[in-house]
């Protein structure tokens, strides 16, 4: 093979590799493109399933806060009910003891 055909082969192959090289450069470049879009679709789907566990999880801390305080103002209303109920109960106790003891104070004065 004369001197000038290898040339020629030798700068066909470096043409060739050349353009495997571009071509796969090319490639990468594309498949790093994919990759940084599916990972920011991965991260806003990520944000926004924390978003709506974060709302689920205050929705259901206010329910459970509601529930908490309607159980507490019904023990409340039923403690209210109960000493207002030994209130009266002991009203009539009270009212004579008082009488009495006033009876005894004017008694003790005359």
């Amino acid at each position: 093979m004369a001197r000038p055909e290898v040339l020629e082969r030798v700068q066909a192959a470096e043409a060739e590799a050349d353009d495997i090289v571009a071509e796969a450069e090319a490639e990468a470049a594309e498949v790093v493109a994919e990759a940084r879009e599916r990972a920011d679709d991965i991260v806003a789907e990520a944000e926004a399933k924390a978003r709506e566990l974060a709302e689920e999880r205050r929705a259901a801390a206010r329910e459970e806060l509601a529930a908490e305080r309607e159980r507490i103002l019904a023990d409340g209303e039923a403690e209210r009910e109960a000493l207002e109920a030994t209130a009266e109960s002991n009203r009539e106790s009270v009212v004579d003891f008082v009488v009495e003891r006033f009876e005894e104070e004017v008694h003790a004065q005359a």
